[in-house]
């Protein structure tokens, strides 16, 4: 009887375990299923999601803390307000900070640019302190302006109450805010890549590795941080370029370290598998050209404006069209930068970018006669259809000749007349 019960109670549990699973394969996007609380896969230059799961899901970020600590960090560097050569005095309270560390001693004064190094590859939560009071003063001022800046940049489900990620029921994110932070971090301040890129680090004769070990696993990856608290789980965010795109997979709250970096590493080469980047045409290199009407110049050719890239799926990419949408021809005067035409790019017959079409030099009217020729060979055209111009001189020496043969017919009669008028005088 007591078999019986344990096969049944085991039975249960493994239809809950099938249950939940194939729910969560069913709440995840097709082609692929991420083992994780959420995870969100991102192209940082055009913010483009390519892959959401539970993307709203409050979680406790962690050591993920730390990209927004560095944003404000690197944000102070290039406002010039703080310098990477500078010495921070390390407070008490930060060498007491517990957590992973970069193992600072109270009282020393240590370089920002290796406390920024210690952040990125150590996660040393007494790095991120003695950062914070040097940034703003104390903890608290730092931690104000972390949020304000989640405020600015559109992190709706975010809130810090510390600047290295040591769990608080009131430190919160979800994997959709830390995807777009990662994205304009990267974006914004490039050069943090090679920190975070760094394999190894040593200070105080201590060597620690990074945890992101995807960055011994491919060459193609420079980055980004891990994270983990028991109240949330291993989380990672790594980004990885190849063939010219850049993209960002976030994994969090994976139940083990290995999980989160296998489950990070499937979503990157998802995302590489299944799309690419179409990037904008060359502002530099004309795509056609018009005719310009009352000008020295007879045409002028047309640059695409500088636009953002697309990002497609690459079965998407093979019906790729573009259609030009310019005017017959222009009327000068027309200043340089101006928008003349557009050209419209398809996928599927579906628009996807409309590119302006501009002029680079300025178009001056000409000269009133050369508008007047040109406006009588425009007339001539419309009547007689495609009017070469030698034919229009041809037409006007022709014209000239007779005007002054008519001249002289008119001068001739007049001296005939007053000769006869001299000789009927003489008469008298």
């Amino acid at each position: 009887m007591r078999a019986n019960r344990t096969i049944f109670v085991i039975s249960i549990c493994i239809t809950l375990l099938t249950v939940k699973s194939a729910y969560a394969a069913i709440n995840q996007m097709p082609g692929i299923v991420i083992k994780a609380r959420a995870a969100e896969l991102i192209e940082p230059s055009t913010q483009t999601v390519l892959y959401s799961f539970n993307p709203s899901l409050r979680i406790p970020p962690a050591s993920l803390t730390k990209i927004m600590t560095l944003f404000i960090t690197f944000e102070a560097i290039e406002n010039g307000s703080i310098h990477l050569n500078d010495k921070v005095w390390i407070s008490k309270r930060a060498w007491k900070t517990g957590g992973s560390k970069m193992f600072v001693e109270v009282g020393t004064k240590v370089p920002l640019q290796k406390l920024i190094k210690g952040i990125a590859v150590a996660s040393g939560n007494d790095a991120c302190v003695a950062v914070a009071e040097h940034v703003a003063g104390s903890v608290e001022a730092f931690v104000a302006m972390m949020n304000e800046k989640a405020k600015t940049l559109g992190l709706k489900n975010t809130h810090f109450v510390n600047p290295h990620g040591l769990d608080d029921p009131d430190q919160y994110t979800t994997v959709e805010d830390i995807a777009k932070l990662a994205s304009i971090y990267i974006k914004r301040f490039p050069q943090a890549l090679k920190y975070h890129s760094t394999v190894e680090f040593t200070y105080n004769g201590i060597k620690q590795f990074n945890r992101n070990k995807l960055l011994l696993r491919d060459p193609t990856i420079d980055g980004l941080k891990t994270g983990f608290v028991s109240r949330g789980g291993y989380h990672l965010v790594a980004t990885a370029k190849r063939n010219g795109m850049r993209l960002i997979a976030v994994v969090m709250g994976a139940k083990t370290p290995s999980l989160r970096l296998n489950e990070t590493y499937k979503l990157l080469n998802y995302g590489f598998r299944n799309y690419t980047i179409v990037n904008p045409l060359d502002p530099n290199k004309p795509v056609t050209s018009v005719k310009v009407w009352k000008s020295s110049i007879s045409e002028v050719k047309l640059y695409p404006k500088l636009v953002k890239p697309v990002v497609l799926s690459r079965k998407t990419v093979q019906s790729v069209s573009r259609k030009l949408e310019i005017p017959p021809e222009i009327v000068a005067p027309v200043r340089k930068n101006t928008v003349v035409g557009y050209m419209k790019v398809y996928a599927n017959n579906k628009l996807i970018q409309t590119i302006p079409l501009i002029i680079k030099k300025n178009i001056d009217k000409a000269s009133w006669y050369r508008c007047f020729y040109q406006t009588i060979k425009r007339k001539l055209s419309t009547k007689l259809g495609d009017f070469h111009p030698r034919s229009f001189l041809v037409l006007t020496a022709s014209g000239i000749t007779v005007l002054l043969v008519l001249l002289m017919l008119v001068r001739r009669n007049r001296r005939k007349r007053k000769y006869k008028s001299i000789t009927t005088i003489r008469r008298f």
